[in-house]
């Protein structure tokens, strides 16, 4: 199914269960502007609620550029987009800044640069093309190159995040590089990046939309605490999903040598361990 689901900036496509996000301003590189900022708060919003969809994949159009961070010629001719600007959600560019638990792939098919490595940062599999490459460029304009750094101390070492960040741009990281260090879990040939991504997303959604979000949802909530609290919040998560349906479903659909008709998930899982949406069942 494709839409253009009222998006100026973005392309966005659901498919058998999976939703394609790109980033669609090729012309300038995919660079970011106050409306694609809030364009991204919308589509992750949408996916995270939308009970046909199970998990997403993020791209960028074009073959030069997957996005290329904040278009600073967008800022500076207008006073509305400045990064300090409350009305500009600058920080909820990605499916984790949205609260959006879903299963997200990146499939990374050229320049990364500044705010584009967010979604470096934030997506849960990161796919990229041997031409990919990938820098910083915030402290050559001036401005403080923070949370994208901060947020990728966690995926690679100090070192190379201080290059990326300090160096400006001067240098980039190739997608070996970036391989070898664990920023990007596999490097592809260009025309087999979406492929891979597109199955890579089809072995997902076979699986409980439930599961998928709340495994998803203690991985990355267990980063921010320490490993006693992040294993008693996952034991309190996991007795409370033995009471969701999907979890008959599955032993019954394996017993019965069949596929699970898992219920879908929305966006919210109370205490009772019923998903909001769980009482209709979603064919897979």
């Amino acid at each position: 199914m494709d839409e253009t689901g009222g998006y100026a900036t973005l392309l966005f496509q659901v498919d058998d269960g999976v939703a394609t996000v790109t980033l669609n301003r090729p012309e300038r590189h995919n660079a970011l502007n106050s409306t694609m900022a809030a364009e991204l708060q919308r589509v992750w919003t949408r996916i995270d609620k939308d009970p046909d969809i199970v998990c997403a994949i993020v791209t960028g159009a074009g073959e030069k550029a997957f996005c290329t961070g904040m278009d600073v010629a967008d800022i500076a001719s207008r006073d509305a987009a400045e990064p300090g600007n409350e009305s500009v959600a600058w920080d909820r560019l990605t499916p984790i800044q949205n609260h959006c638990w879903k299963p997200v792939i990146a499939a990374i098919n050229g320049m990364t640069a500044g705010g584009g490595l967010h979604f470096v940062v934030d997506s849960d599999l990161v796919l990229c093309t041997e031409t990919a490459t990938f820098f910083d460029t915030h402290v050559k304009v001036g401005l403080v190159g923070g949370l994208e750094a901060v947020g990728l101390t966690r995926k690679i070492p100090l070192e190379a995040v201080l290059r990326l960040a300090l160096l400006g741009g001067a240098e980039r990281m190739k997608a070996e590089e970036a391989y070898r260090l664990g920023m990007v879990g596999e490097v592809l040939a260009p025309d087999r990046l979406m492929p891979r991504a597109r199955a890579l997303a089809q072995m997902i959604r076979q699986h409980s939309p439930t599961a998928l979000a709340l495994t998803k949802k203690m991985i990355w909530e267990s980063l921010d605490s320490g490993l006693d609290a992040a294993l008693e919040k996952t034991w309190q998560t996991i007795r409370e999903h033995t009471a969701h349906p999907d979890l008959e479903e599955g032993a019954k659909a394996f017993v019965e040598k069949r596929k699970p008709q898992w219920a879908p998930y929305t966006g919210s899982f109370n205490g009772s361990g019923t998903a909001s949406g769980a009482g209709t069942g979603t064919k897979k």
